[in-house]
């Protein structure tokens, strides 16, 4: 699952258009911002596109573990059937019997720390996507207030940008 990506290069370029030519000293600040809030964009969209990545993988190992599982199942209830027919089962074949049983537990266990693993990255996935999402929008408001040539709408950015860094922060400490 890839990141959708909002194209803000056009706004990007105009507010720093703003503040080359206008004579208002915020609007370099403005553009630095709008800068700052792009790299963070990039870098979480980077981190969240790898954690889904990285949960799709696990999750596809889980449901091979599971497969795995069910083949083992299937192995020891035909191996059963056949002790039952047969009507004395031999030690190898307990053996066996025994032995499959103590794969499939192996095989439950790694399943579970697949699917575990999964659900885990898939969760920081979503808390970098947040992070994406509030640096984008930011970056807009950013360019709002380089247009419109309003502060207010800066400091609305900056504040979306400090979430966006909080949500940043969160999936590096949800691990």
């Amino acid at each position: 699952m890839e990141e959708a990506e909002v194209p803000l290069e056009h706004l990007h370029e105009e507010i720093h258009h703003q503040a080359e030519h206008g004579k208002e000293r915020w609007m370099a600040w403005v553009a630095l911002s709008t800068a700052l809030l792009a790299v963070l964009a990039a870098i979480a969209g980077l981190l969240s596109g790898s954690h889904v990545n990285e949960a799709m993988m696990n999750q596809i190992d889980s449901a091979d573990q599971w497969a795995f599982y069910q083949a083992k199942g299937i192995k020891a209830a035909v191996l059963e059937t056949r002790m039952s027919v047969s009507g004395a089962p031999s030690s190898t074949d307990q053996a066996k019997l025994t032995k499959y049983a103590q794969e499939q537990s192996d095989i439950q266990r790694e399943a579970q720390q697949k699917k575990a693993e999964a659900e885990r990255d898939f969760r920081q996935h979503e808390i970098f996507s947040r992070a994406v999402t509030l640096f984008q929008v930011a970056i807009a408001i950013a360019a709002i207030s380089a247009l419109t040539r309003r502060k207010r709408y800066w400091t609305v950015s900056l504040i979306l940008g400090a979430l966006g860094c909080l949500f940043l922060l969160q999936g590096f400490l949800a691990r």
